[in-house]
């Protein structure tokens, strides 16, 4: 299923795999209000049908995303400014709830330059992957801003305050090397790769048994806020609804009789 209405994106589902894809290349797939609709859309398609088991995030031509198009939001002469805290509530903090919140893995694929609140947007996903040639650029204190999209909370978790630190006062740009070694992406794999190897991935999981992979990524992503005495307790809830499965039995099965087994997602 696909939709050619979309103008700043593609967006498609087939065999389990919901891909969505940034389409505004001549702006490095930087975002408007109409990319936040048309995101929006796809994803409240996403949510809406039960044949998705995985979502592929990457974007069309050199780049990744190049964060907000600053001409959607030109300050007039002589006017006191914007209200980016609008444009959070309405548009970014909802992109990054509904995918942190997805009960399908959620695959990124960073083809090039990640900028802004590109490159959170990126690291709001489950499992990124990124390019060799790939750059992530906390571009955000080269404006006077600091980084949104839930930059200020993922970075510290991910490579620690002294990194968090540097990459969002400097501004400098990393490495997908880099980004690999400090443990702010998944994997780093050759430009000519990155297709294959993220297409891979997204399969690999539209076969997988899917309610096990979204109680994965939920306690993993709420373990945050709790102390480990709490997580045990989440952790025997989960497993306790996980083995009434017909994924659990299906595995259980098919690892006795040494055959594949047969994920429904049920």
């Amino acid at each position: 299923m696909s939709d050619a209405a979309f103008e700043t994106i593609l967006f498609q589902i087939e065999a389990g795999v919901a891909r969505l894809i940034f389409n505004r290349p001549d702006r490095l797939n930087s975002f408007t209000v109409k990319m936040h609709e048309e995101a929006a859309v796809a994803l409240d398609r996403i949510e809406r049908d039960d044949s998705v088991r995985a979502l592929l995030i990457t974007g069309a031509g050199r780049g990744f995303c190049a964060g907000q198009d600053l001409s959607d939001r030109a300050v007039a002469p002589g006017a006191d400014g914007v209200d980016l805290g609008e444009s959070l509530e309405k548009r970014y903090n909802p992109l990054i709830r509904r995918l942190t919140s997805l009960p399908a893995p959620v695959v990124c694929a960073v083809n090039g330059v990640a900028a802004g609140a590109g490159v959170n947007i990126a690291l709001a996903c489950d499992i990124v992957i990124a390019a060799k040639s790939a750059k992530f650029i906390q571009s955000f204190a080269n404006i006077g801003l600091v980084p949104d999209s839930g930059g200020t909370w993922i970075l510290p978790r991910l490579v620690g305050q002294a990194r968090a630190l540097g990459l969002a006062l400097t501004g400098e740009p990393i490495t997908a090397e880099q980004a690999e070694a400090w443990g702010l992406i998944w994997k780093c794999v050759e430009d000519d790769a990155l297709a294959e190897e993220a297409d891979a991935l997204v399969r690999k999981f539209a076969a997988a048994p899917t309610r096990g992979l979204a109680a994965i990524k939920r306690a993993i992503r709420e373990s945050w806020t709790r102390a480990l005495d709490a997580q045990l307790d989440v952790e025997r809830d989960l497993q306790r609804a996980l083995g009434r499965t017909e994924d659990y039995r299906e595995g259980v099965d098919a690892f006795l009789n040494k055959r594949k087994p047969e994920f429904k997602g049920r």
